[in-house]
């Protein structure tokens, strides 16, 4: 796969990739990115797993995501609804989402990725929230200048026709569903308006 087709283009979601890359662990078989937009994440993937597989409810998305990963014989893309897709309980040892679960119920789709994993495989979320308590804000105001230079600087953009959605939680709304439905997860804010939730589901 040609180098240019991993780097076409860079925003905000795409500044969190090296990270989420490195949580995959060492001999992952089988990966899936939610929310997987027109496959970027699912092709840096590549190599990483032996098997990965993009979710998406956007058909656009994924026709595009199939024929910019024509070609890779353990790439696969599901259209549909995360909640409700049949896919198979404890089936995958690397569990990823970028800015994707703010569209849907957040506990659901939380529950629902964990359930997805199979012990000993690592889930890694991130996501959008909303500014609600004044140290939230001030990180916020604090970090906007440089969010705006970094943004201009890099000429951020995205993939025409992704599906955009206000957050509705706030990152300690975020912070305090994620430490009840994942114990033992690592949550970190991000300078660039996202967070992230790294969580290794325990062995048996």
């Amino acid at each position: 796969m040609r180098r240019s087709d991993l780097s076409p283009y860079w925003n905000t979601n795409v500044a969190r990739h090296p990270g989420i890359l490195r949580a995959v662990p060492e001999g992952c078989g089988d990966a899936l990115d939610v929310g997987c937009g027109d496959g970027l994440l699912v092709r840096k993937l590549v190599g990483k797993a032996k098997r990965v597989t993009g979710v998406d409810s956007s058909s656009m998305m994924i026709e595009r995501a199939r024929e910019l990963a024509a070609g890779e014989p353990d790439v696969s893309f599901l259209e549909g609804d995360f909640l409700t897709l049949d896919l198979p309980v404890e089936g995958y040892d690397f569990v990823c989402s970028v800015s994707t679960i703010h569209h849907m119920d957040f506990e659901a789709a939380l529950t629902r990725m964990r359930e997805l994993l199979r012990p000993g495989g690592t889930l890694v979320v991130v996501g959008l929230a909303r500014e609600r308590s004044p140290g939230e804000w001030a990180t916020a105001v604090a970090a906007a200048p440089a969010v705006r230079v970094i943004k201009v600087l890099r000429r951020a953009h995205g993939p025409e026709g992704m599906p955009v959605a206000d957050p509705q939680m706030s990152y300690g709304q975020v912070r305090a569903a994620a430490r009840r439905l994942l114990p033992g997860m690592r949550y970190r804010r991000h300078m660039l308006r996202r967070y992230s939730l790294t969580w290794g589901k325990p062995a048996p």
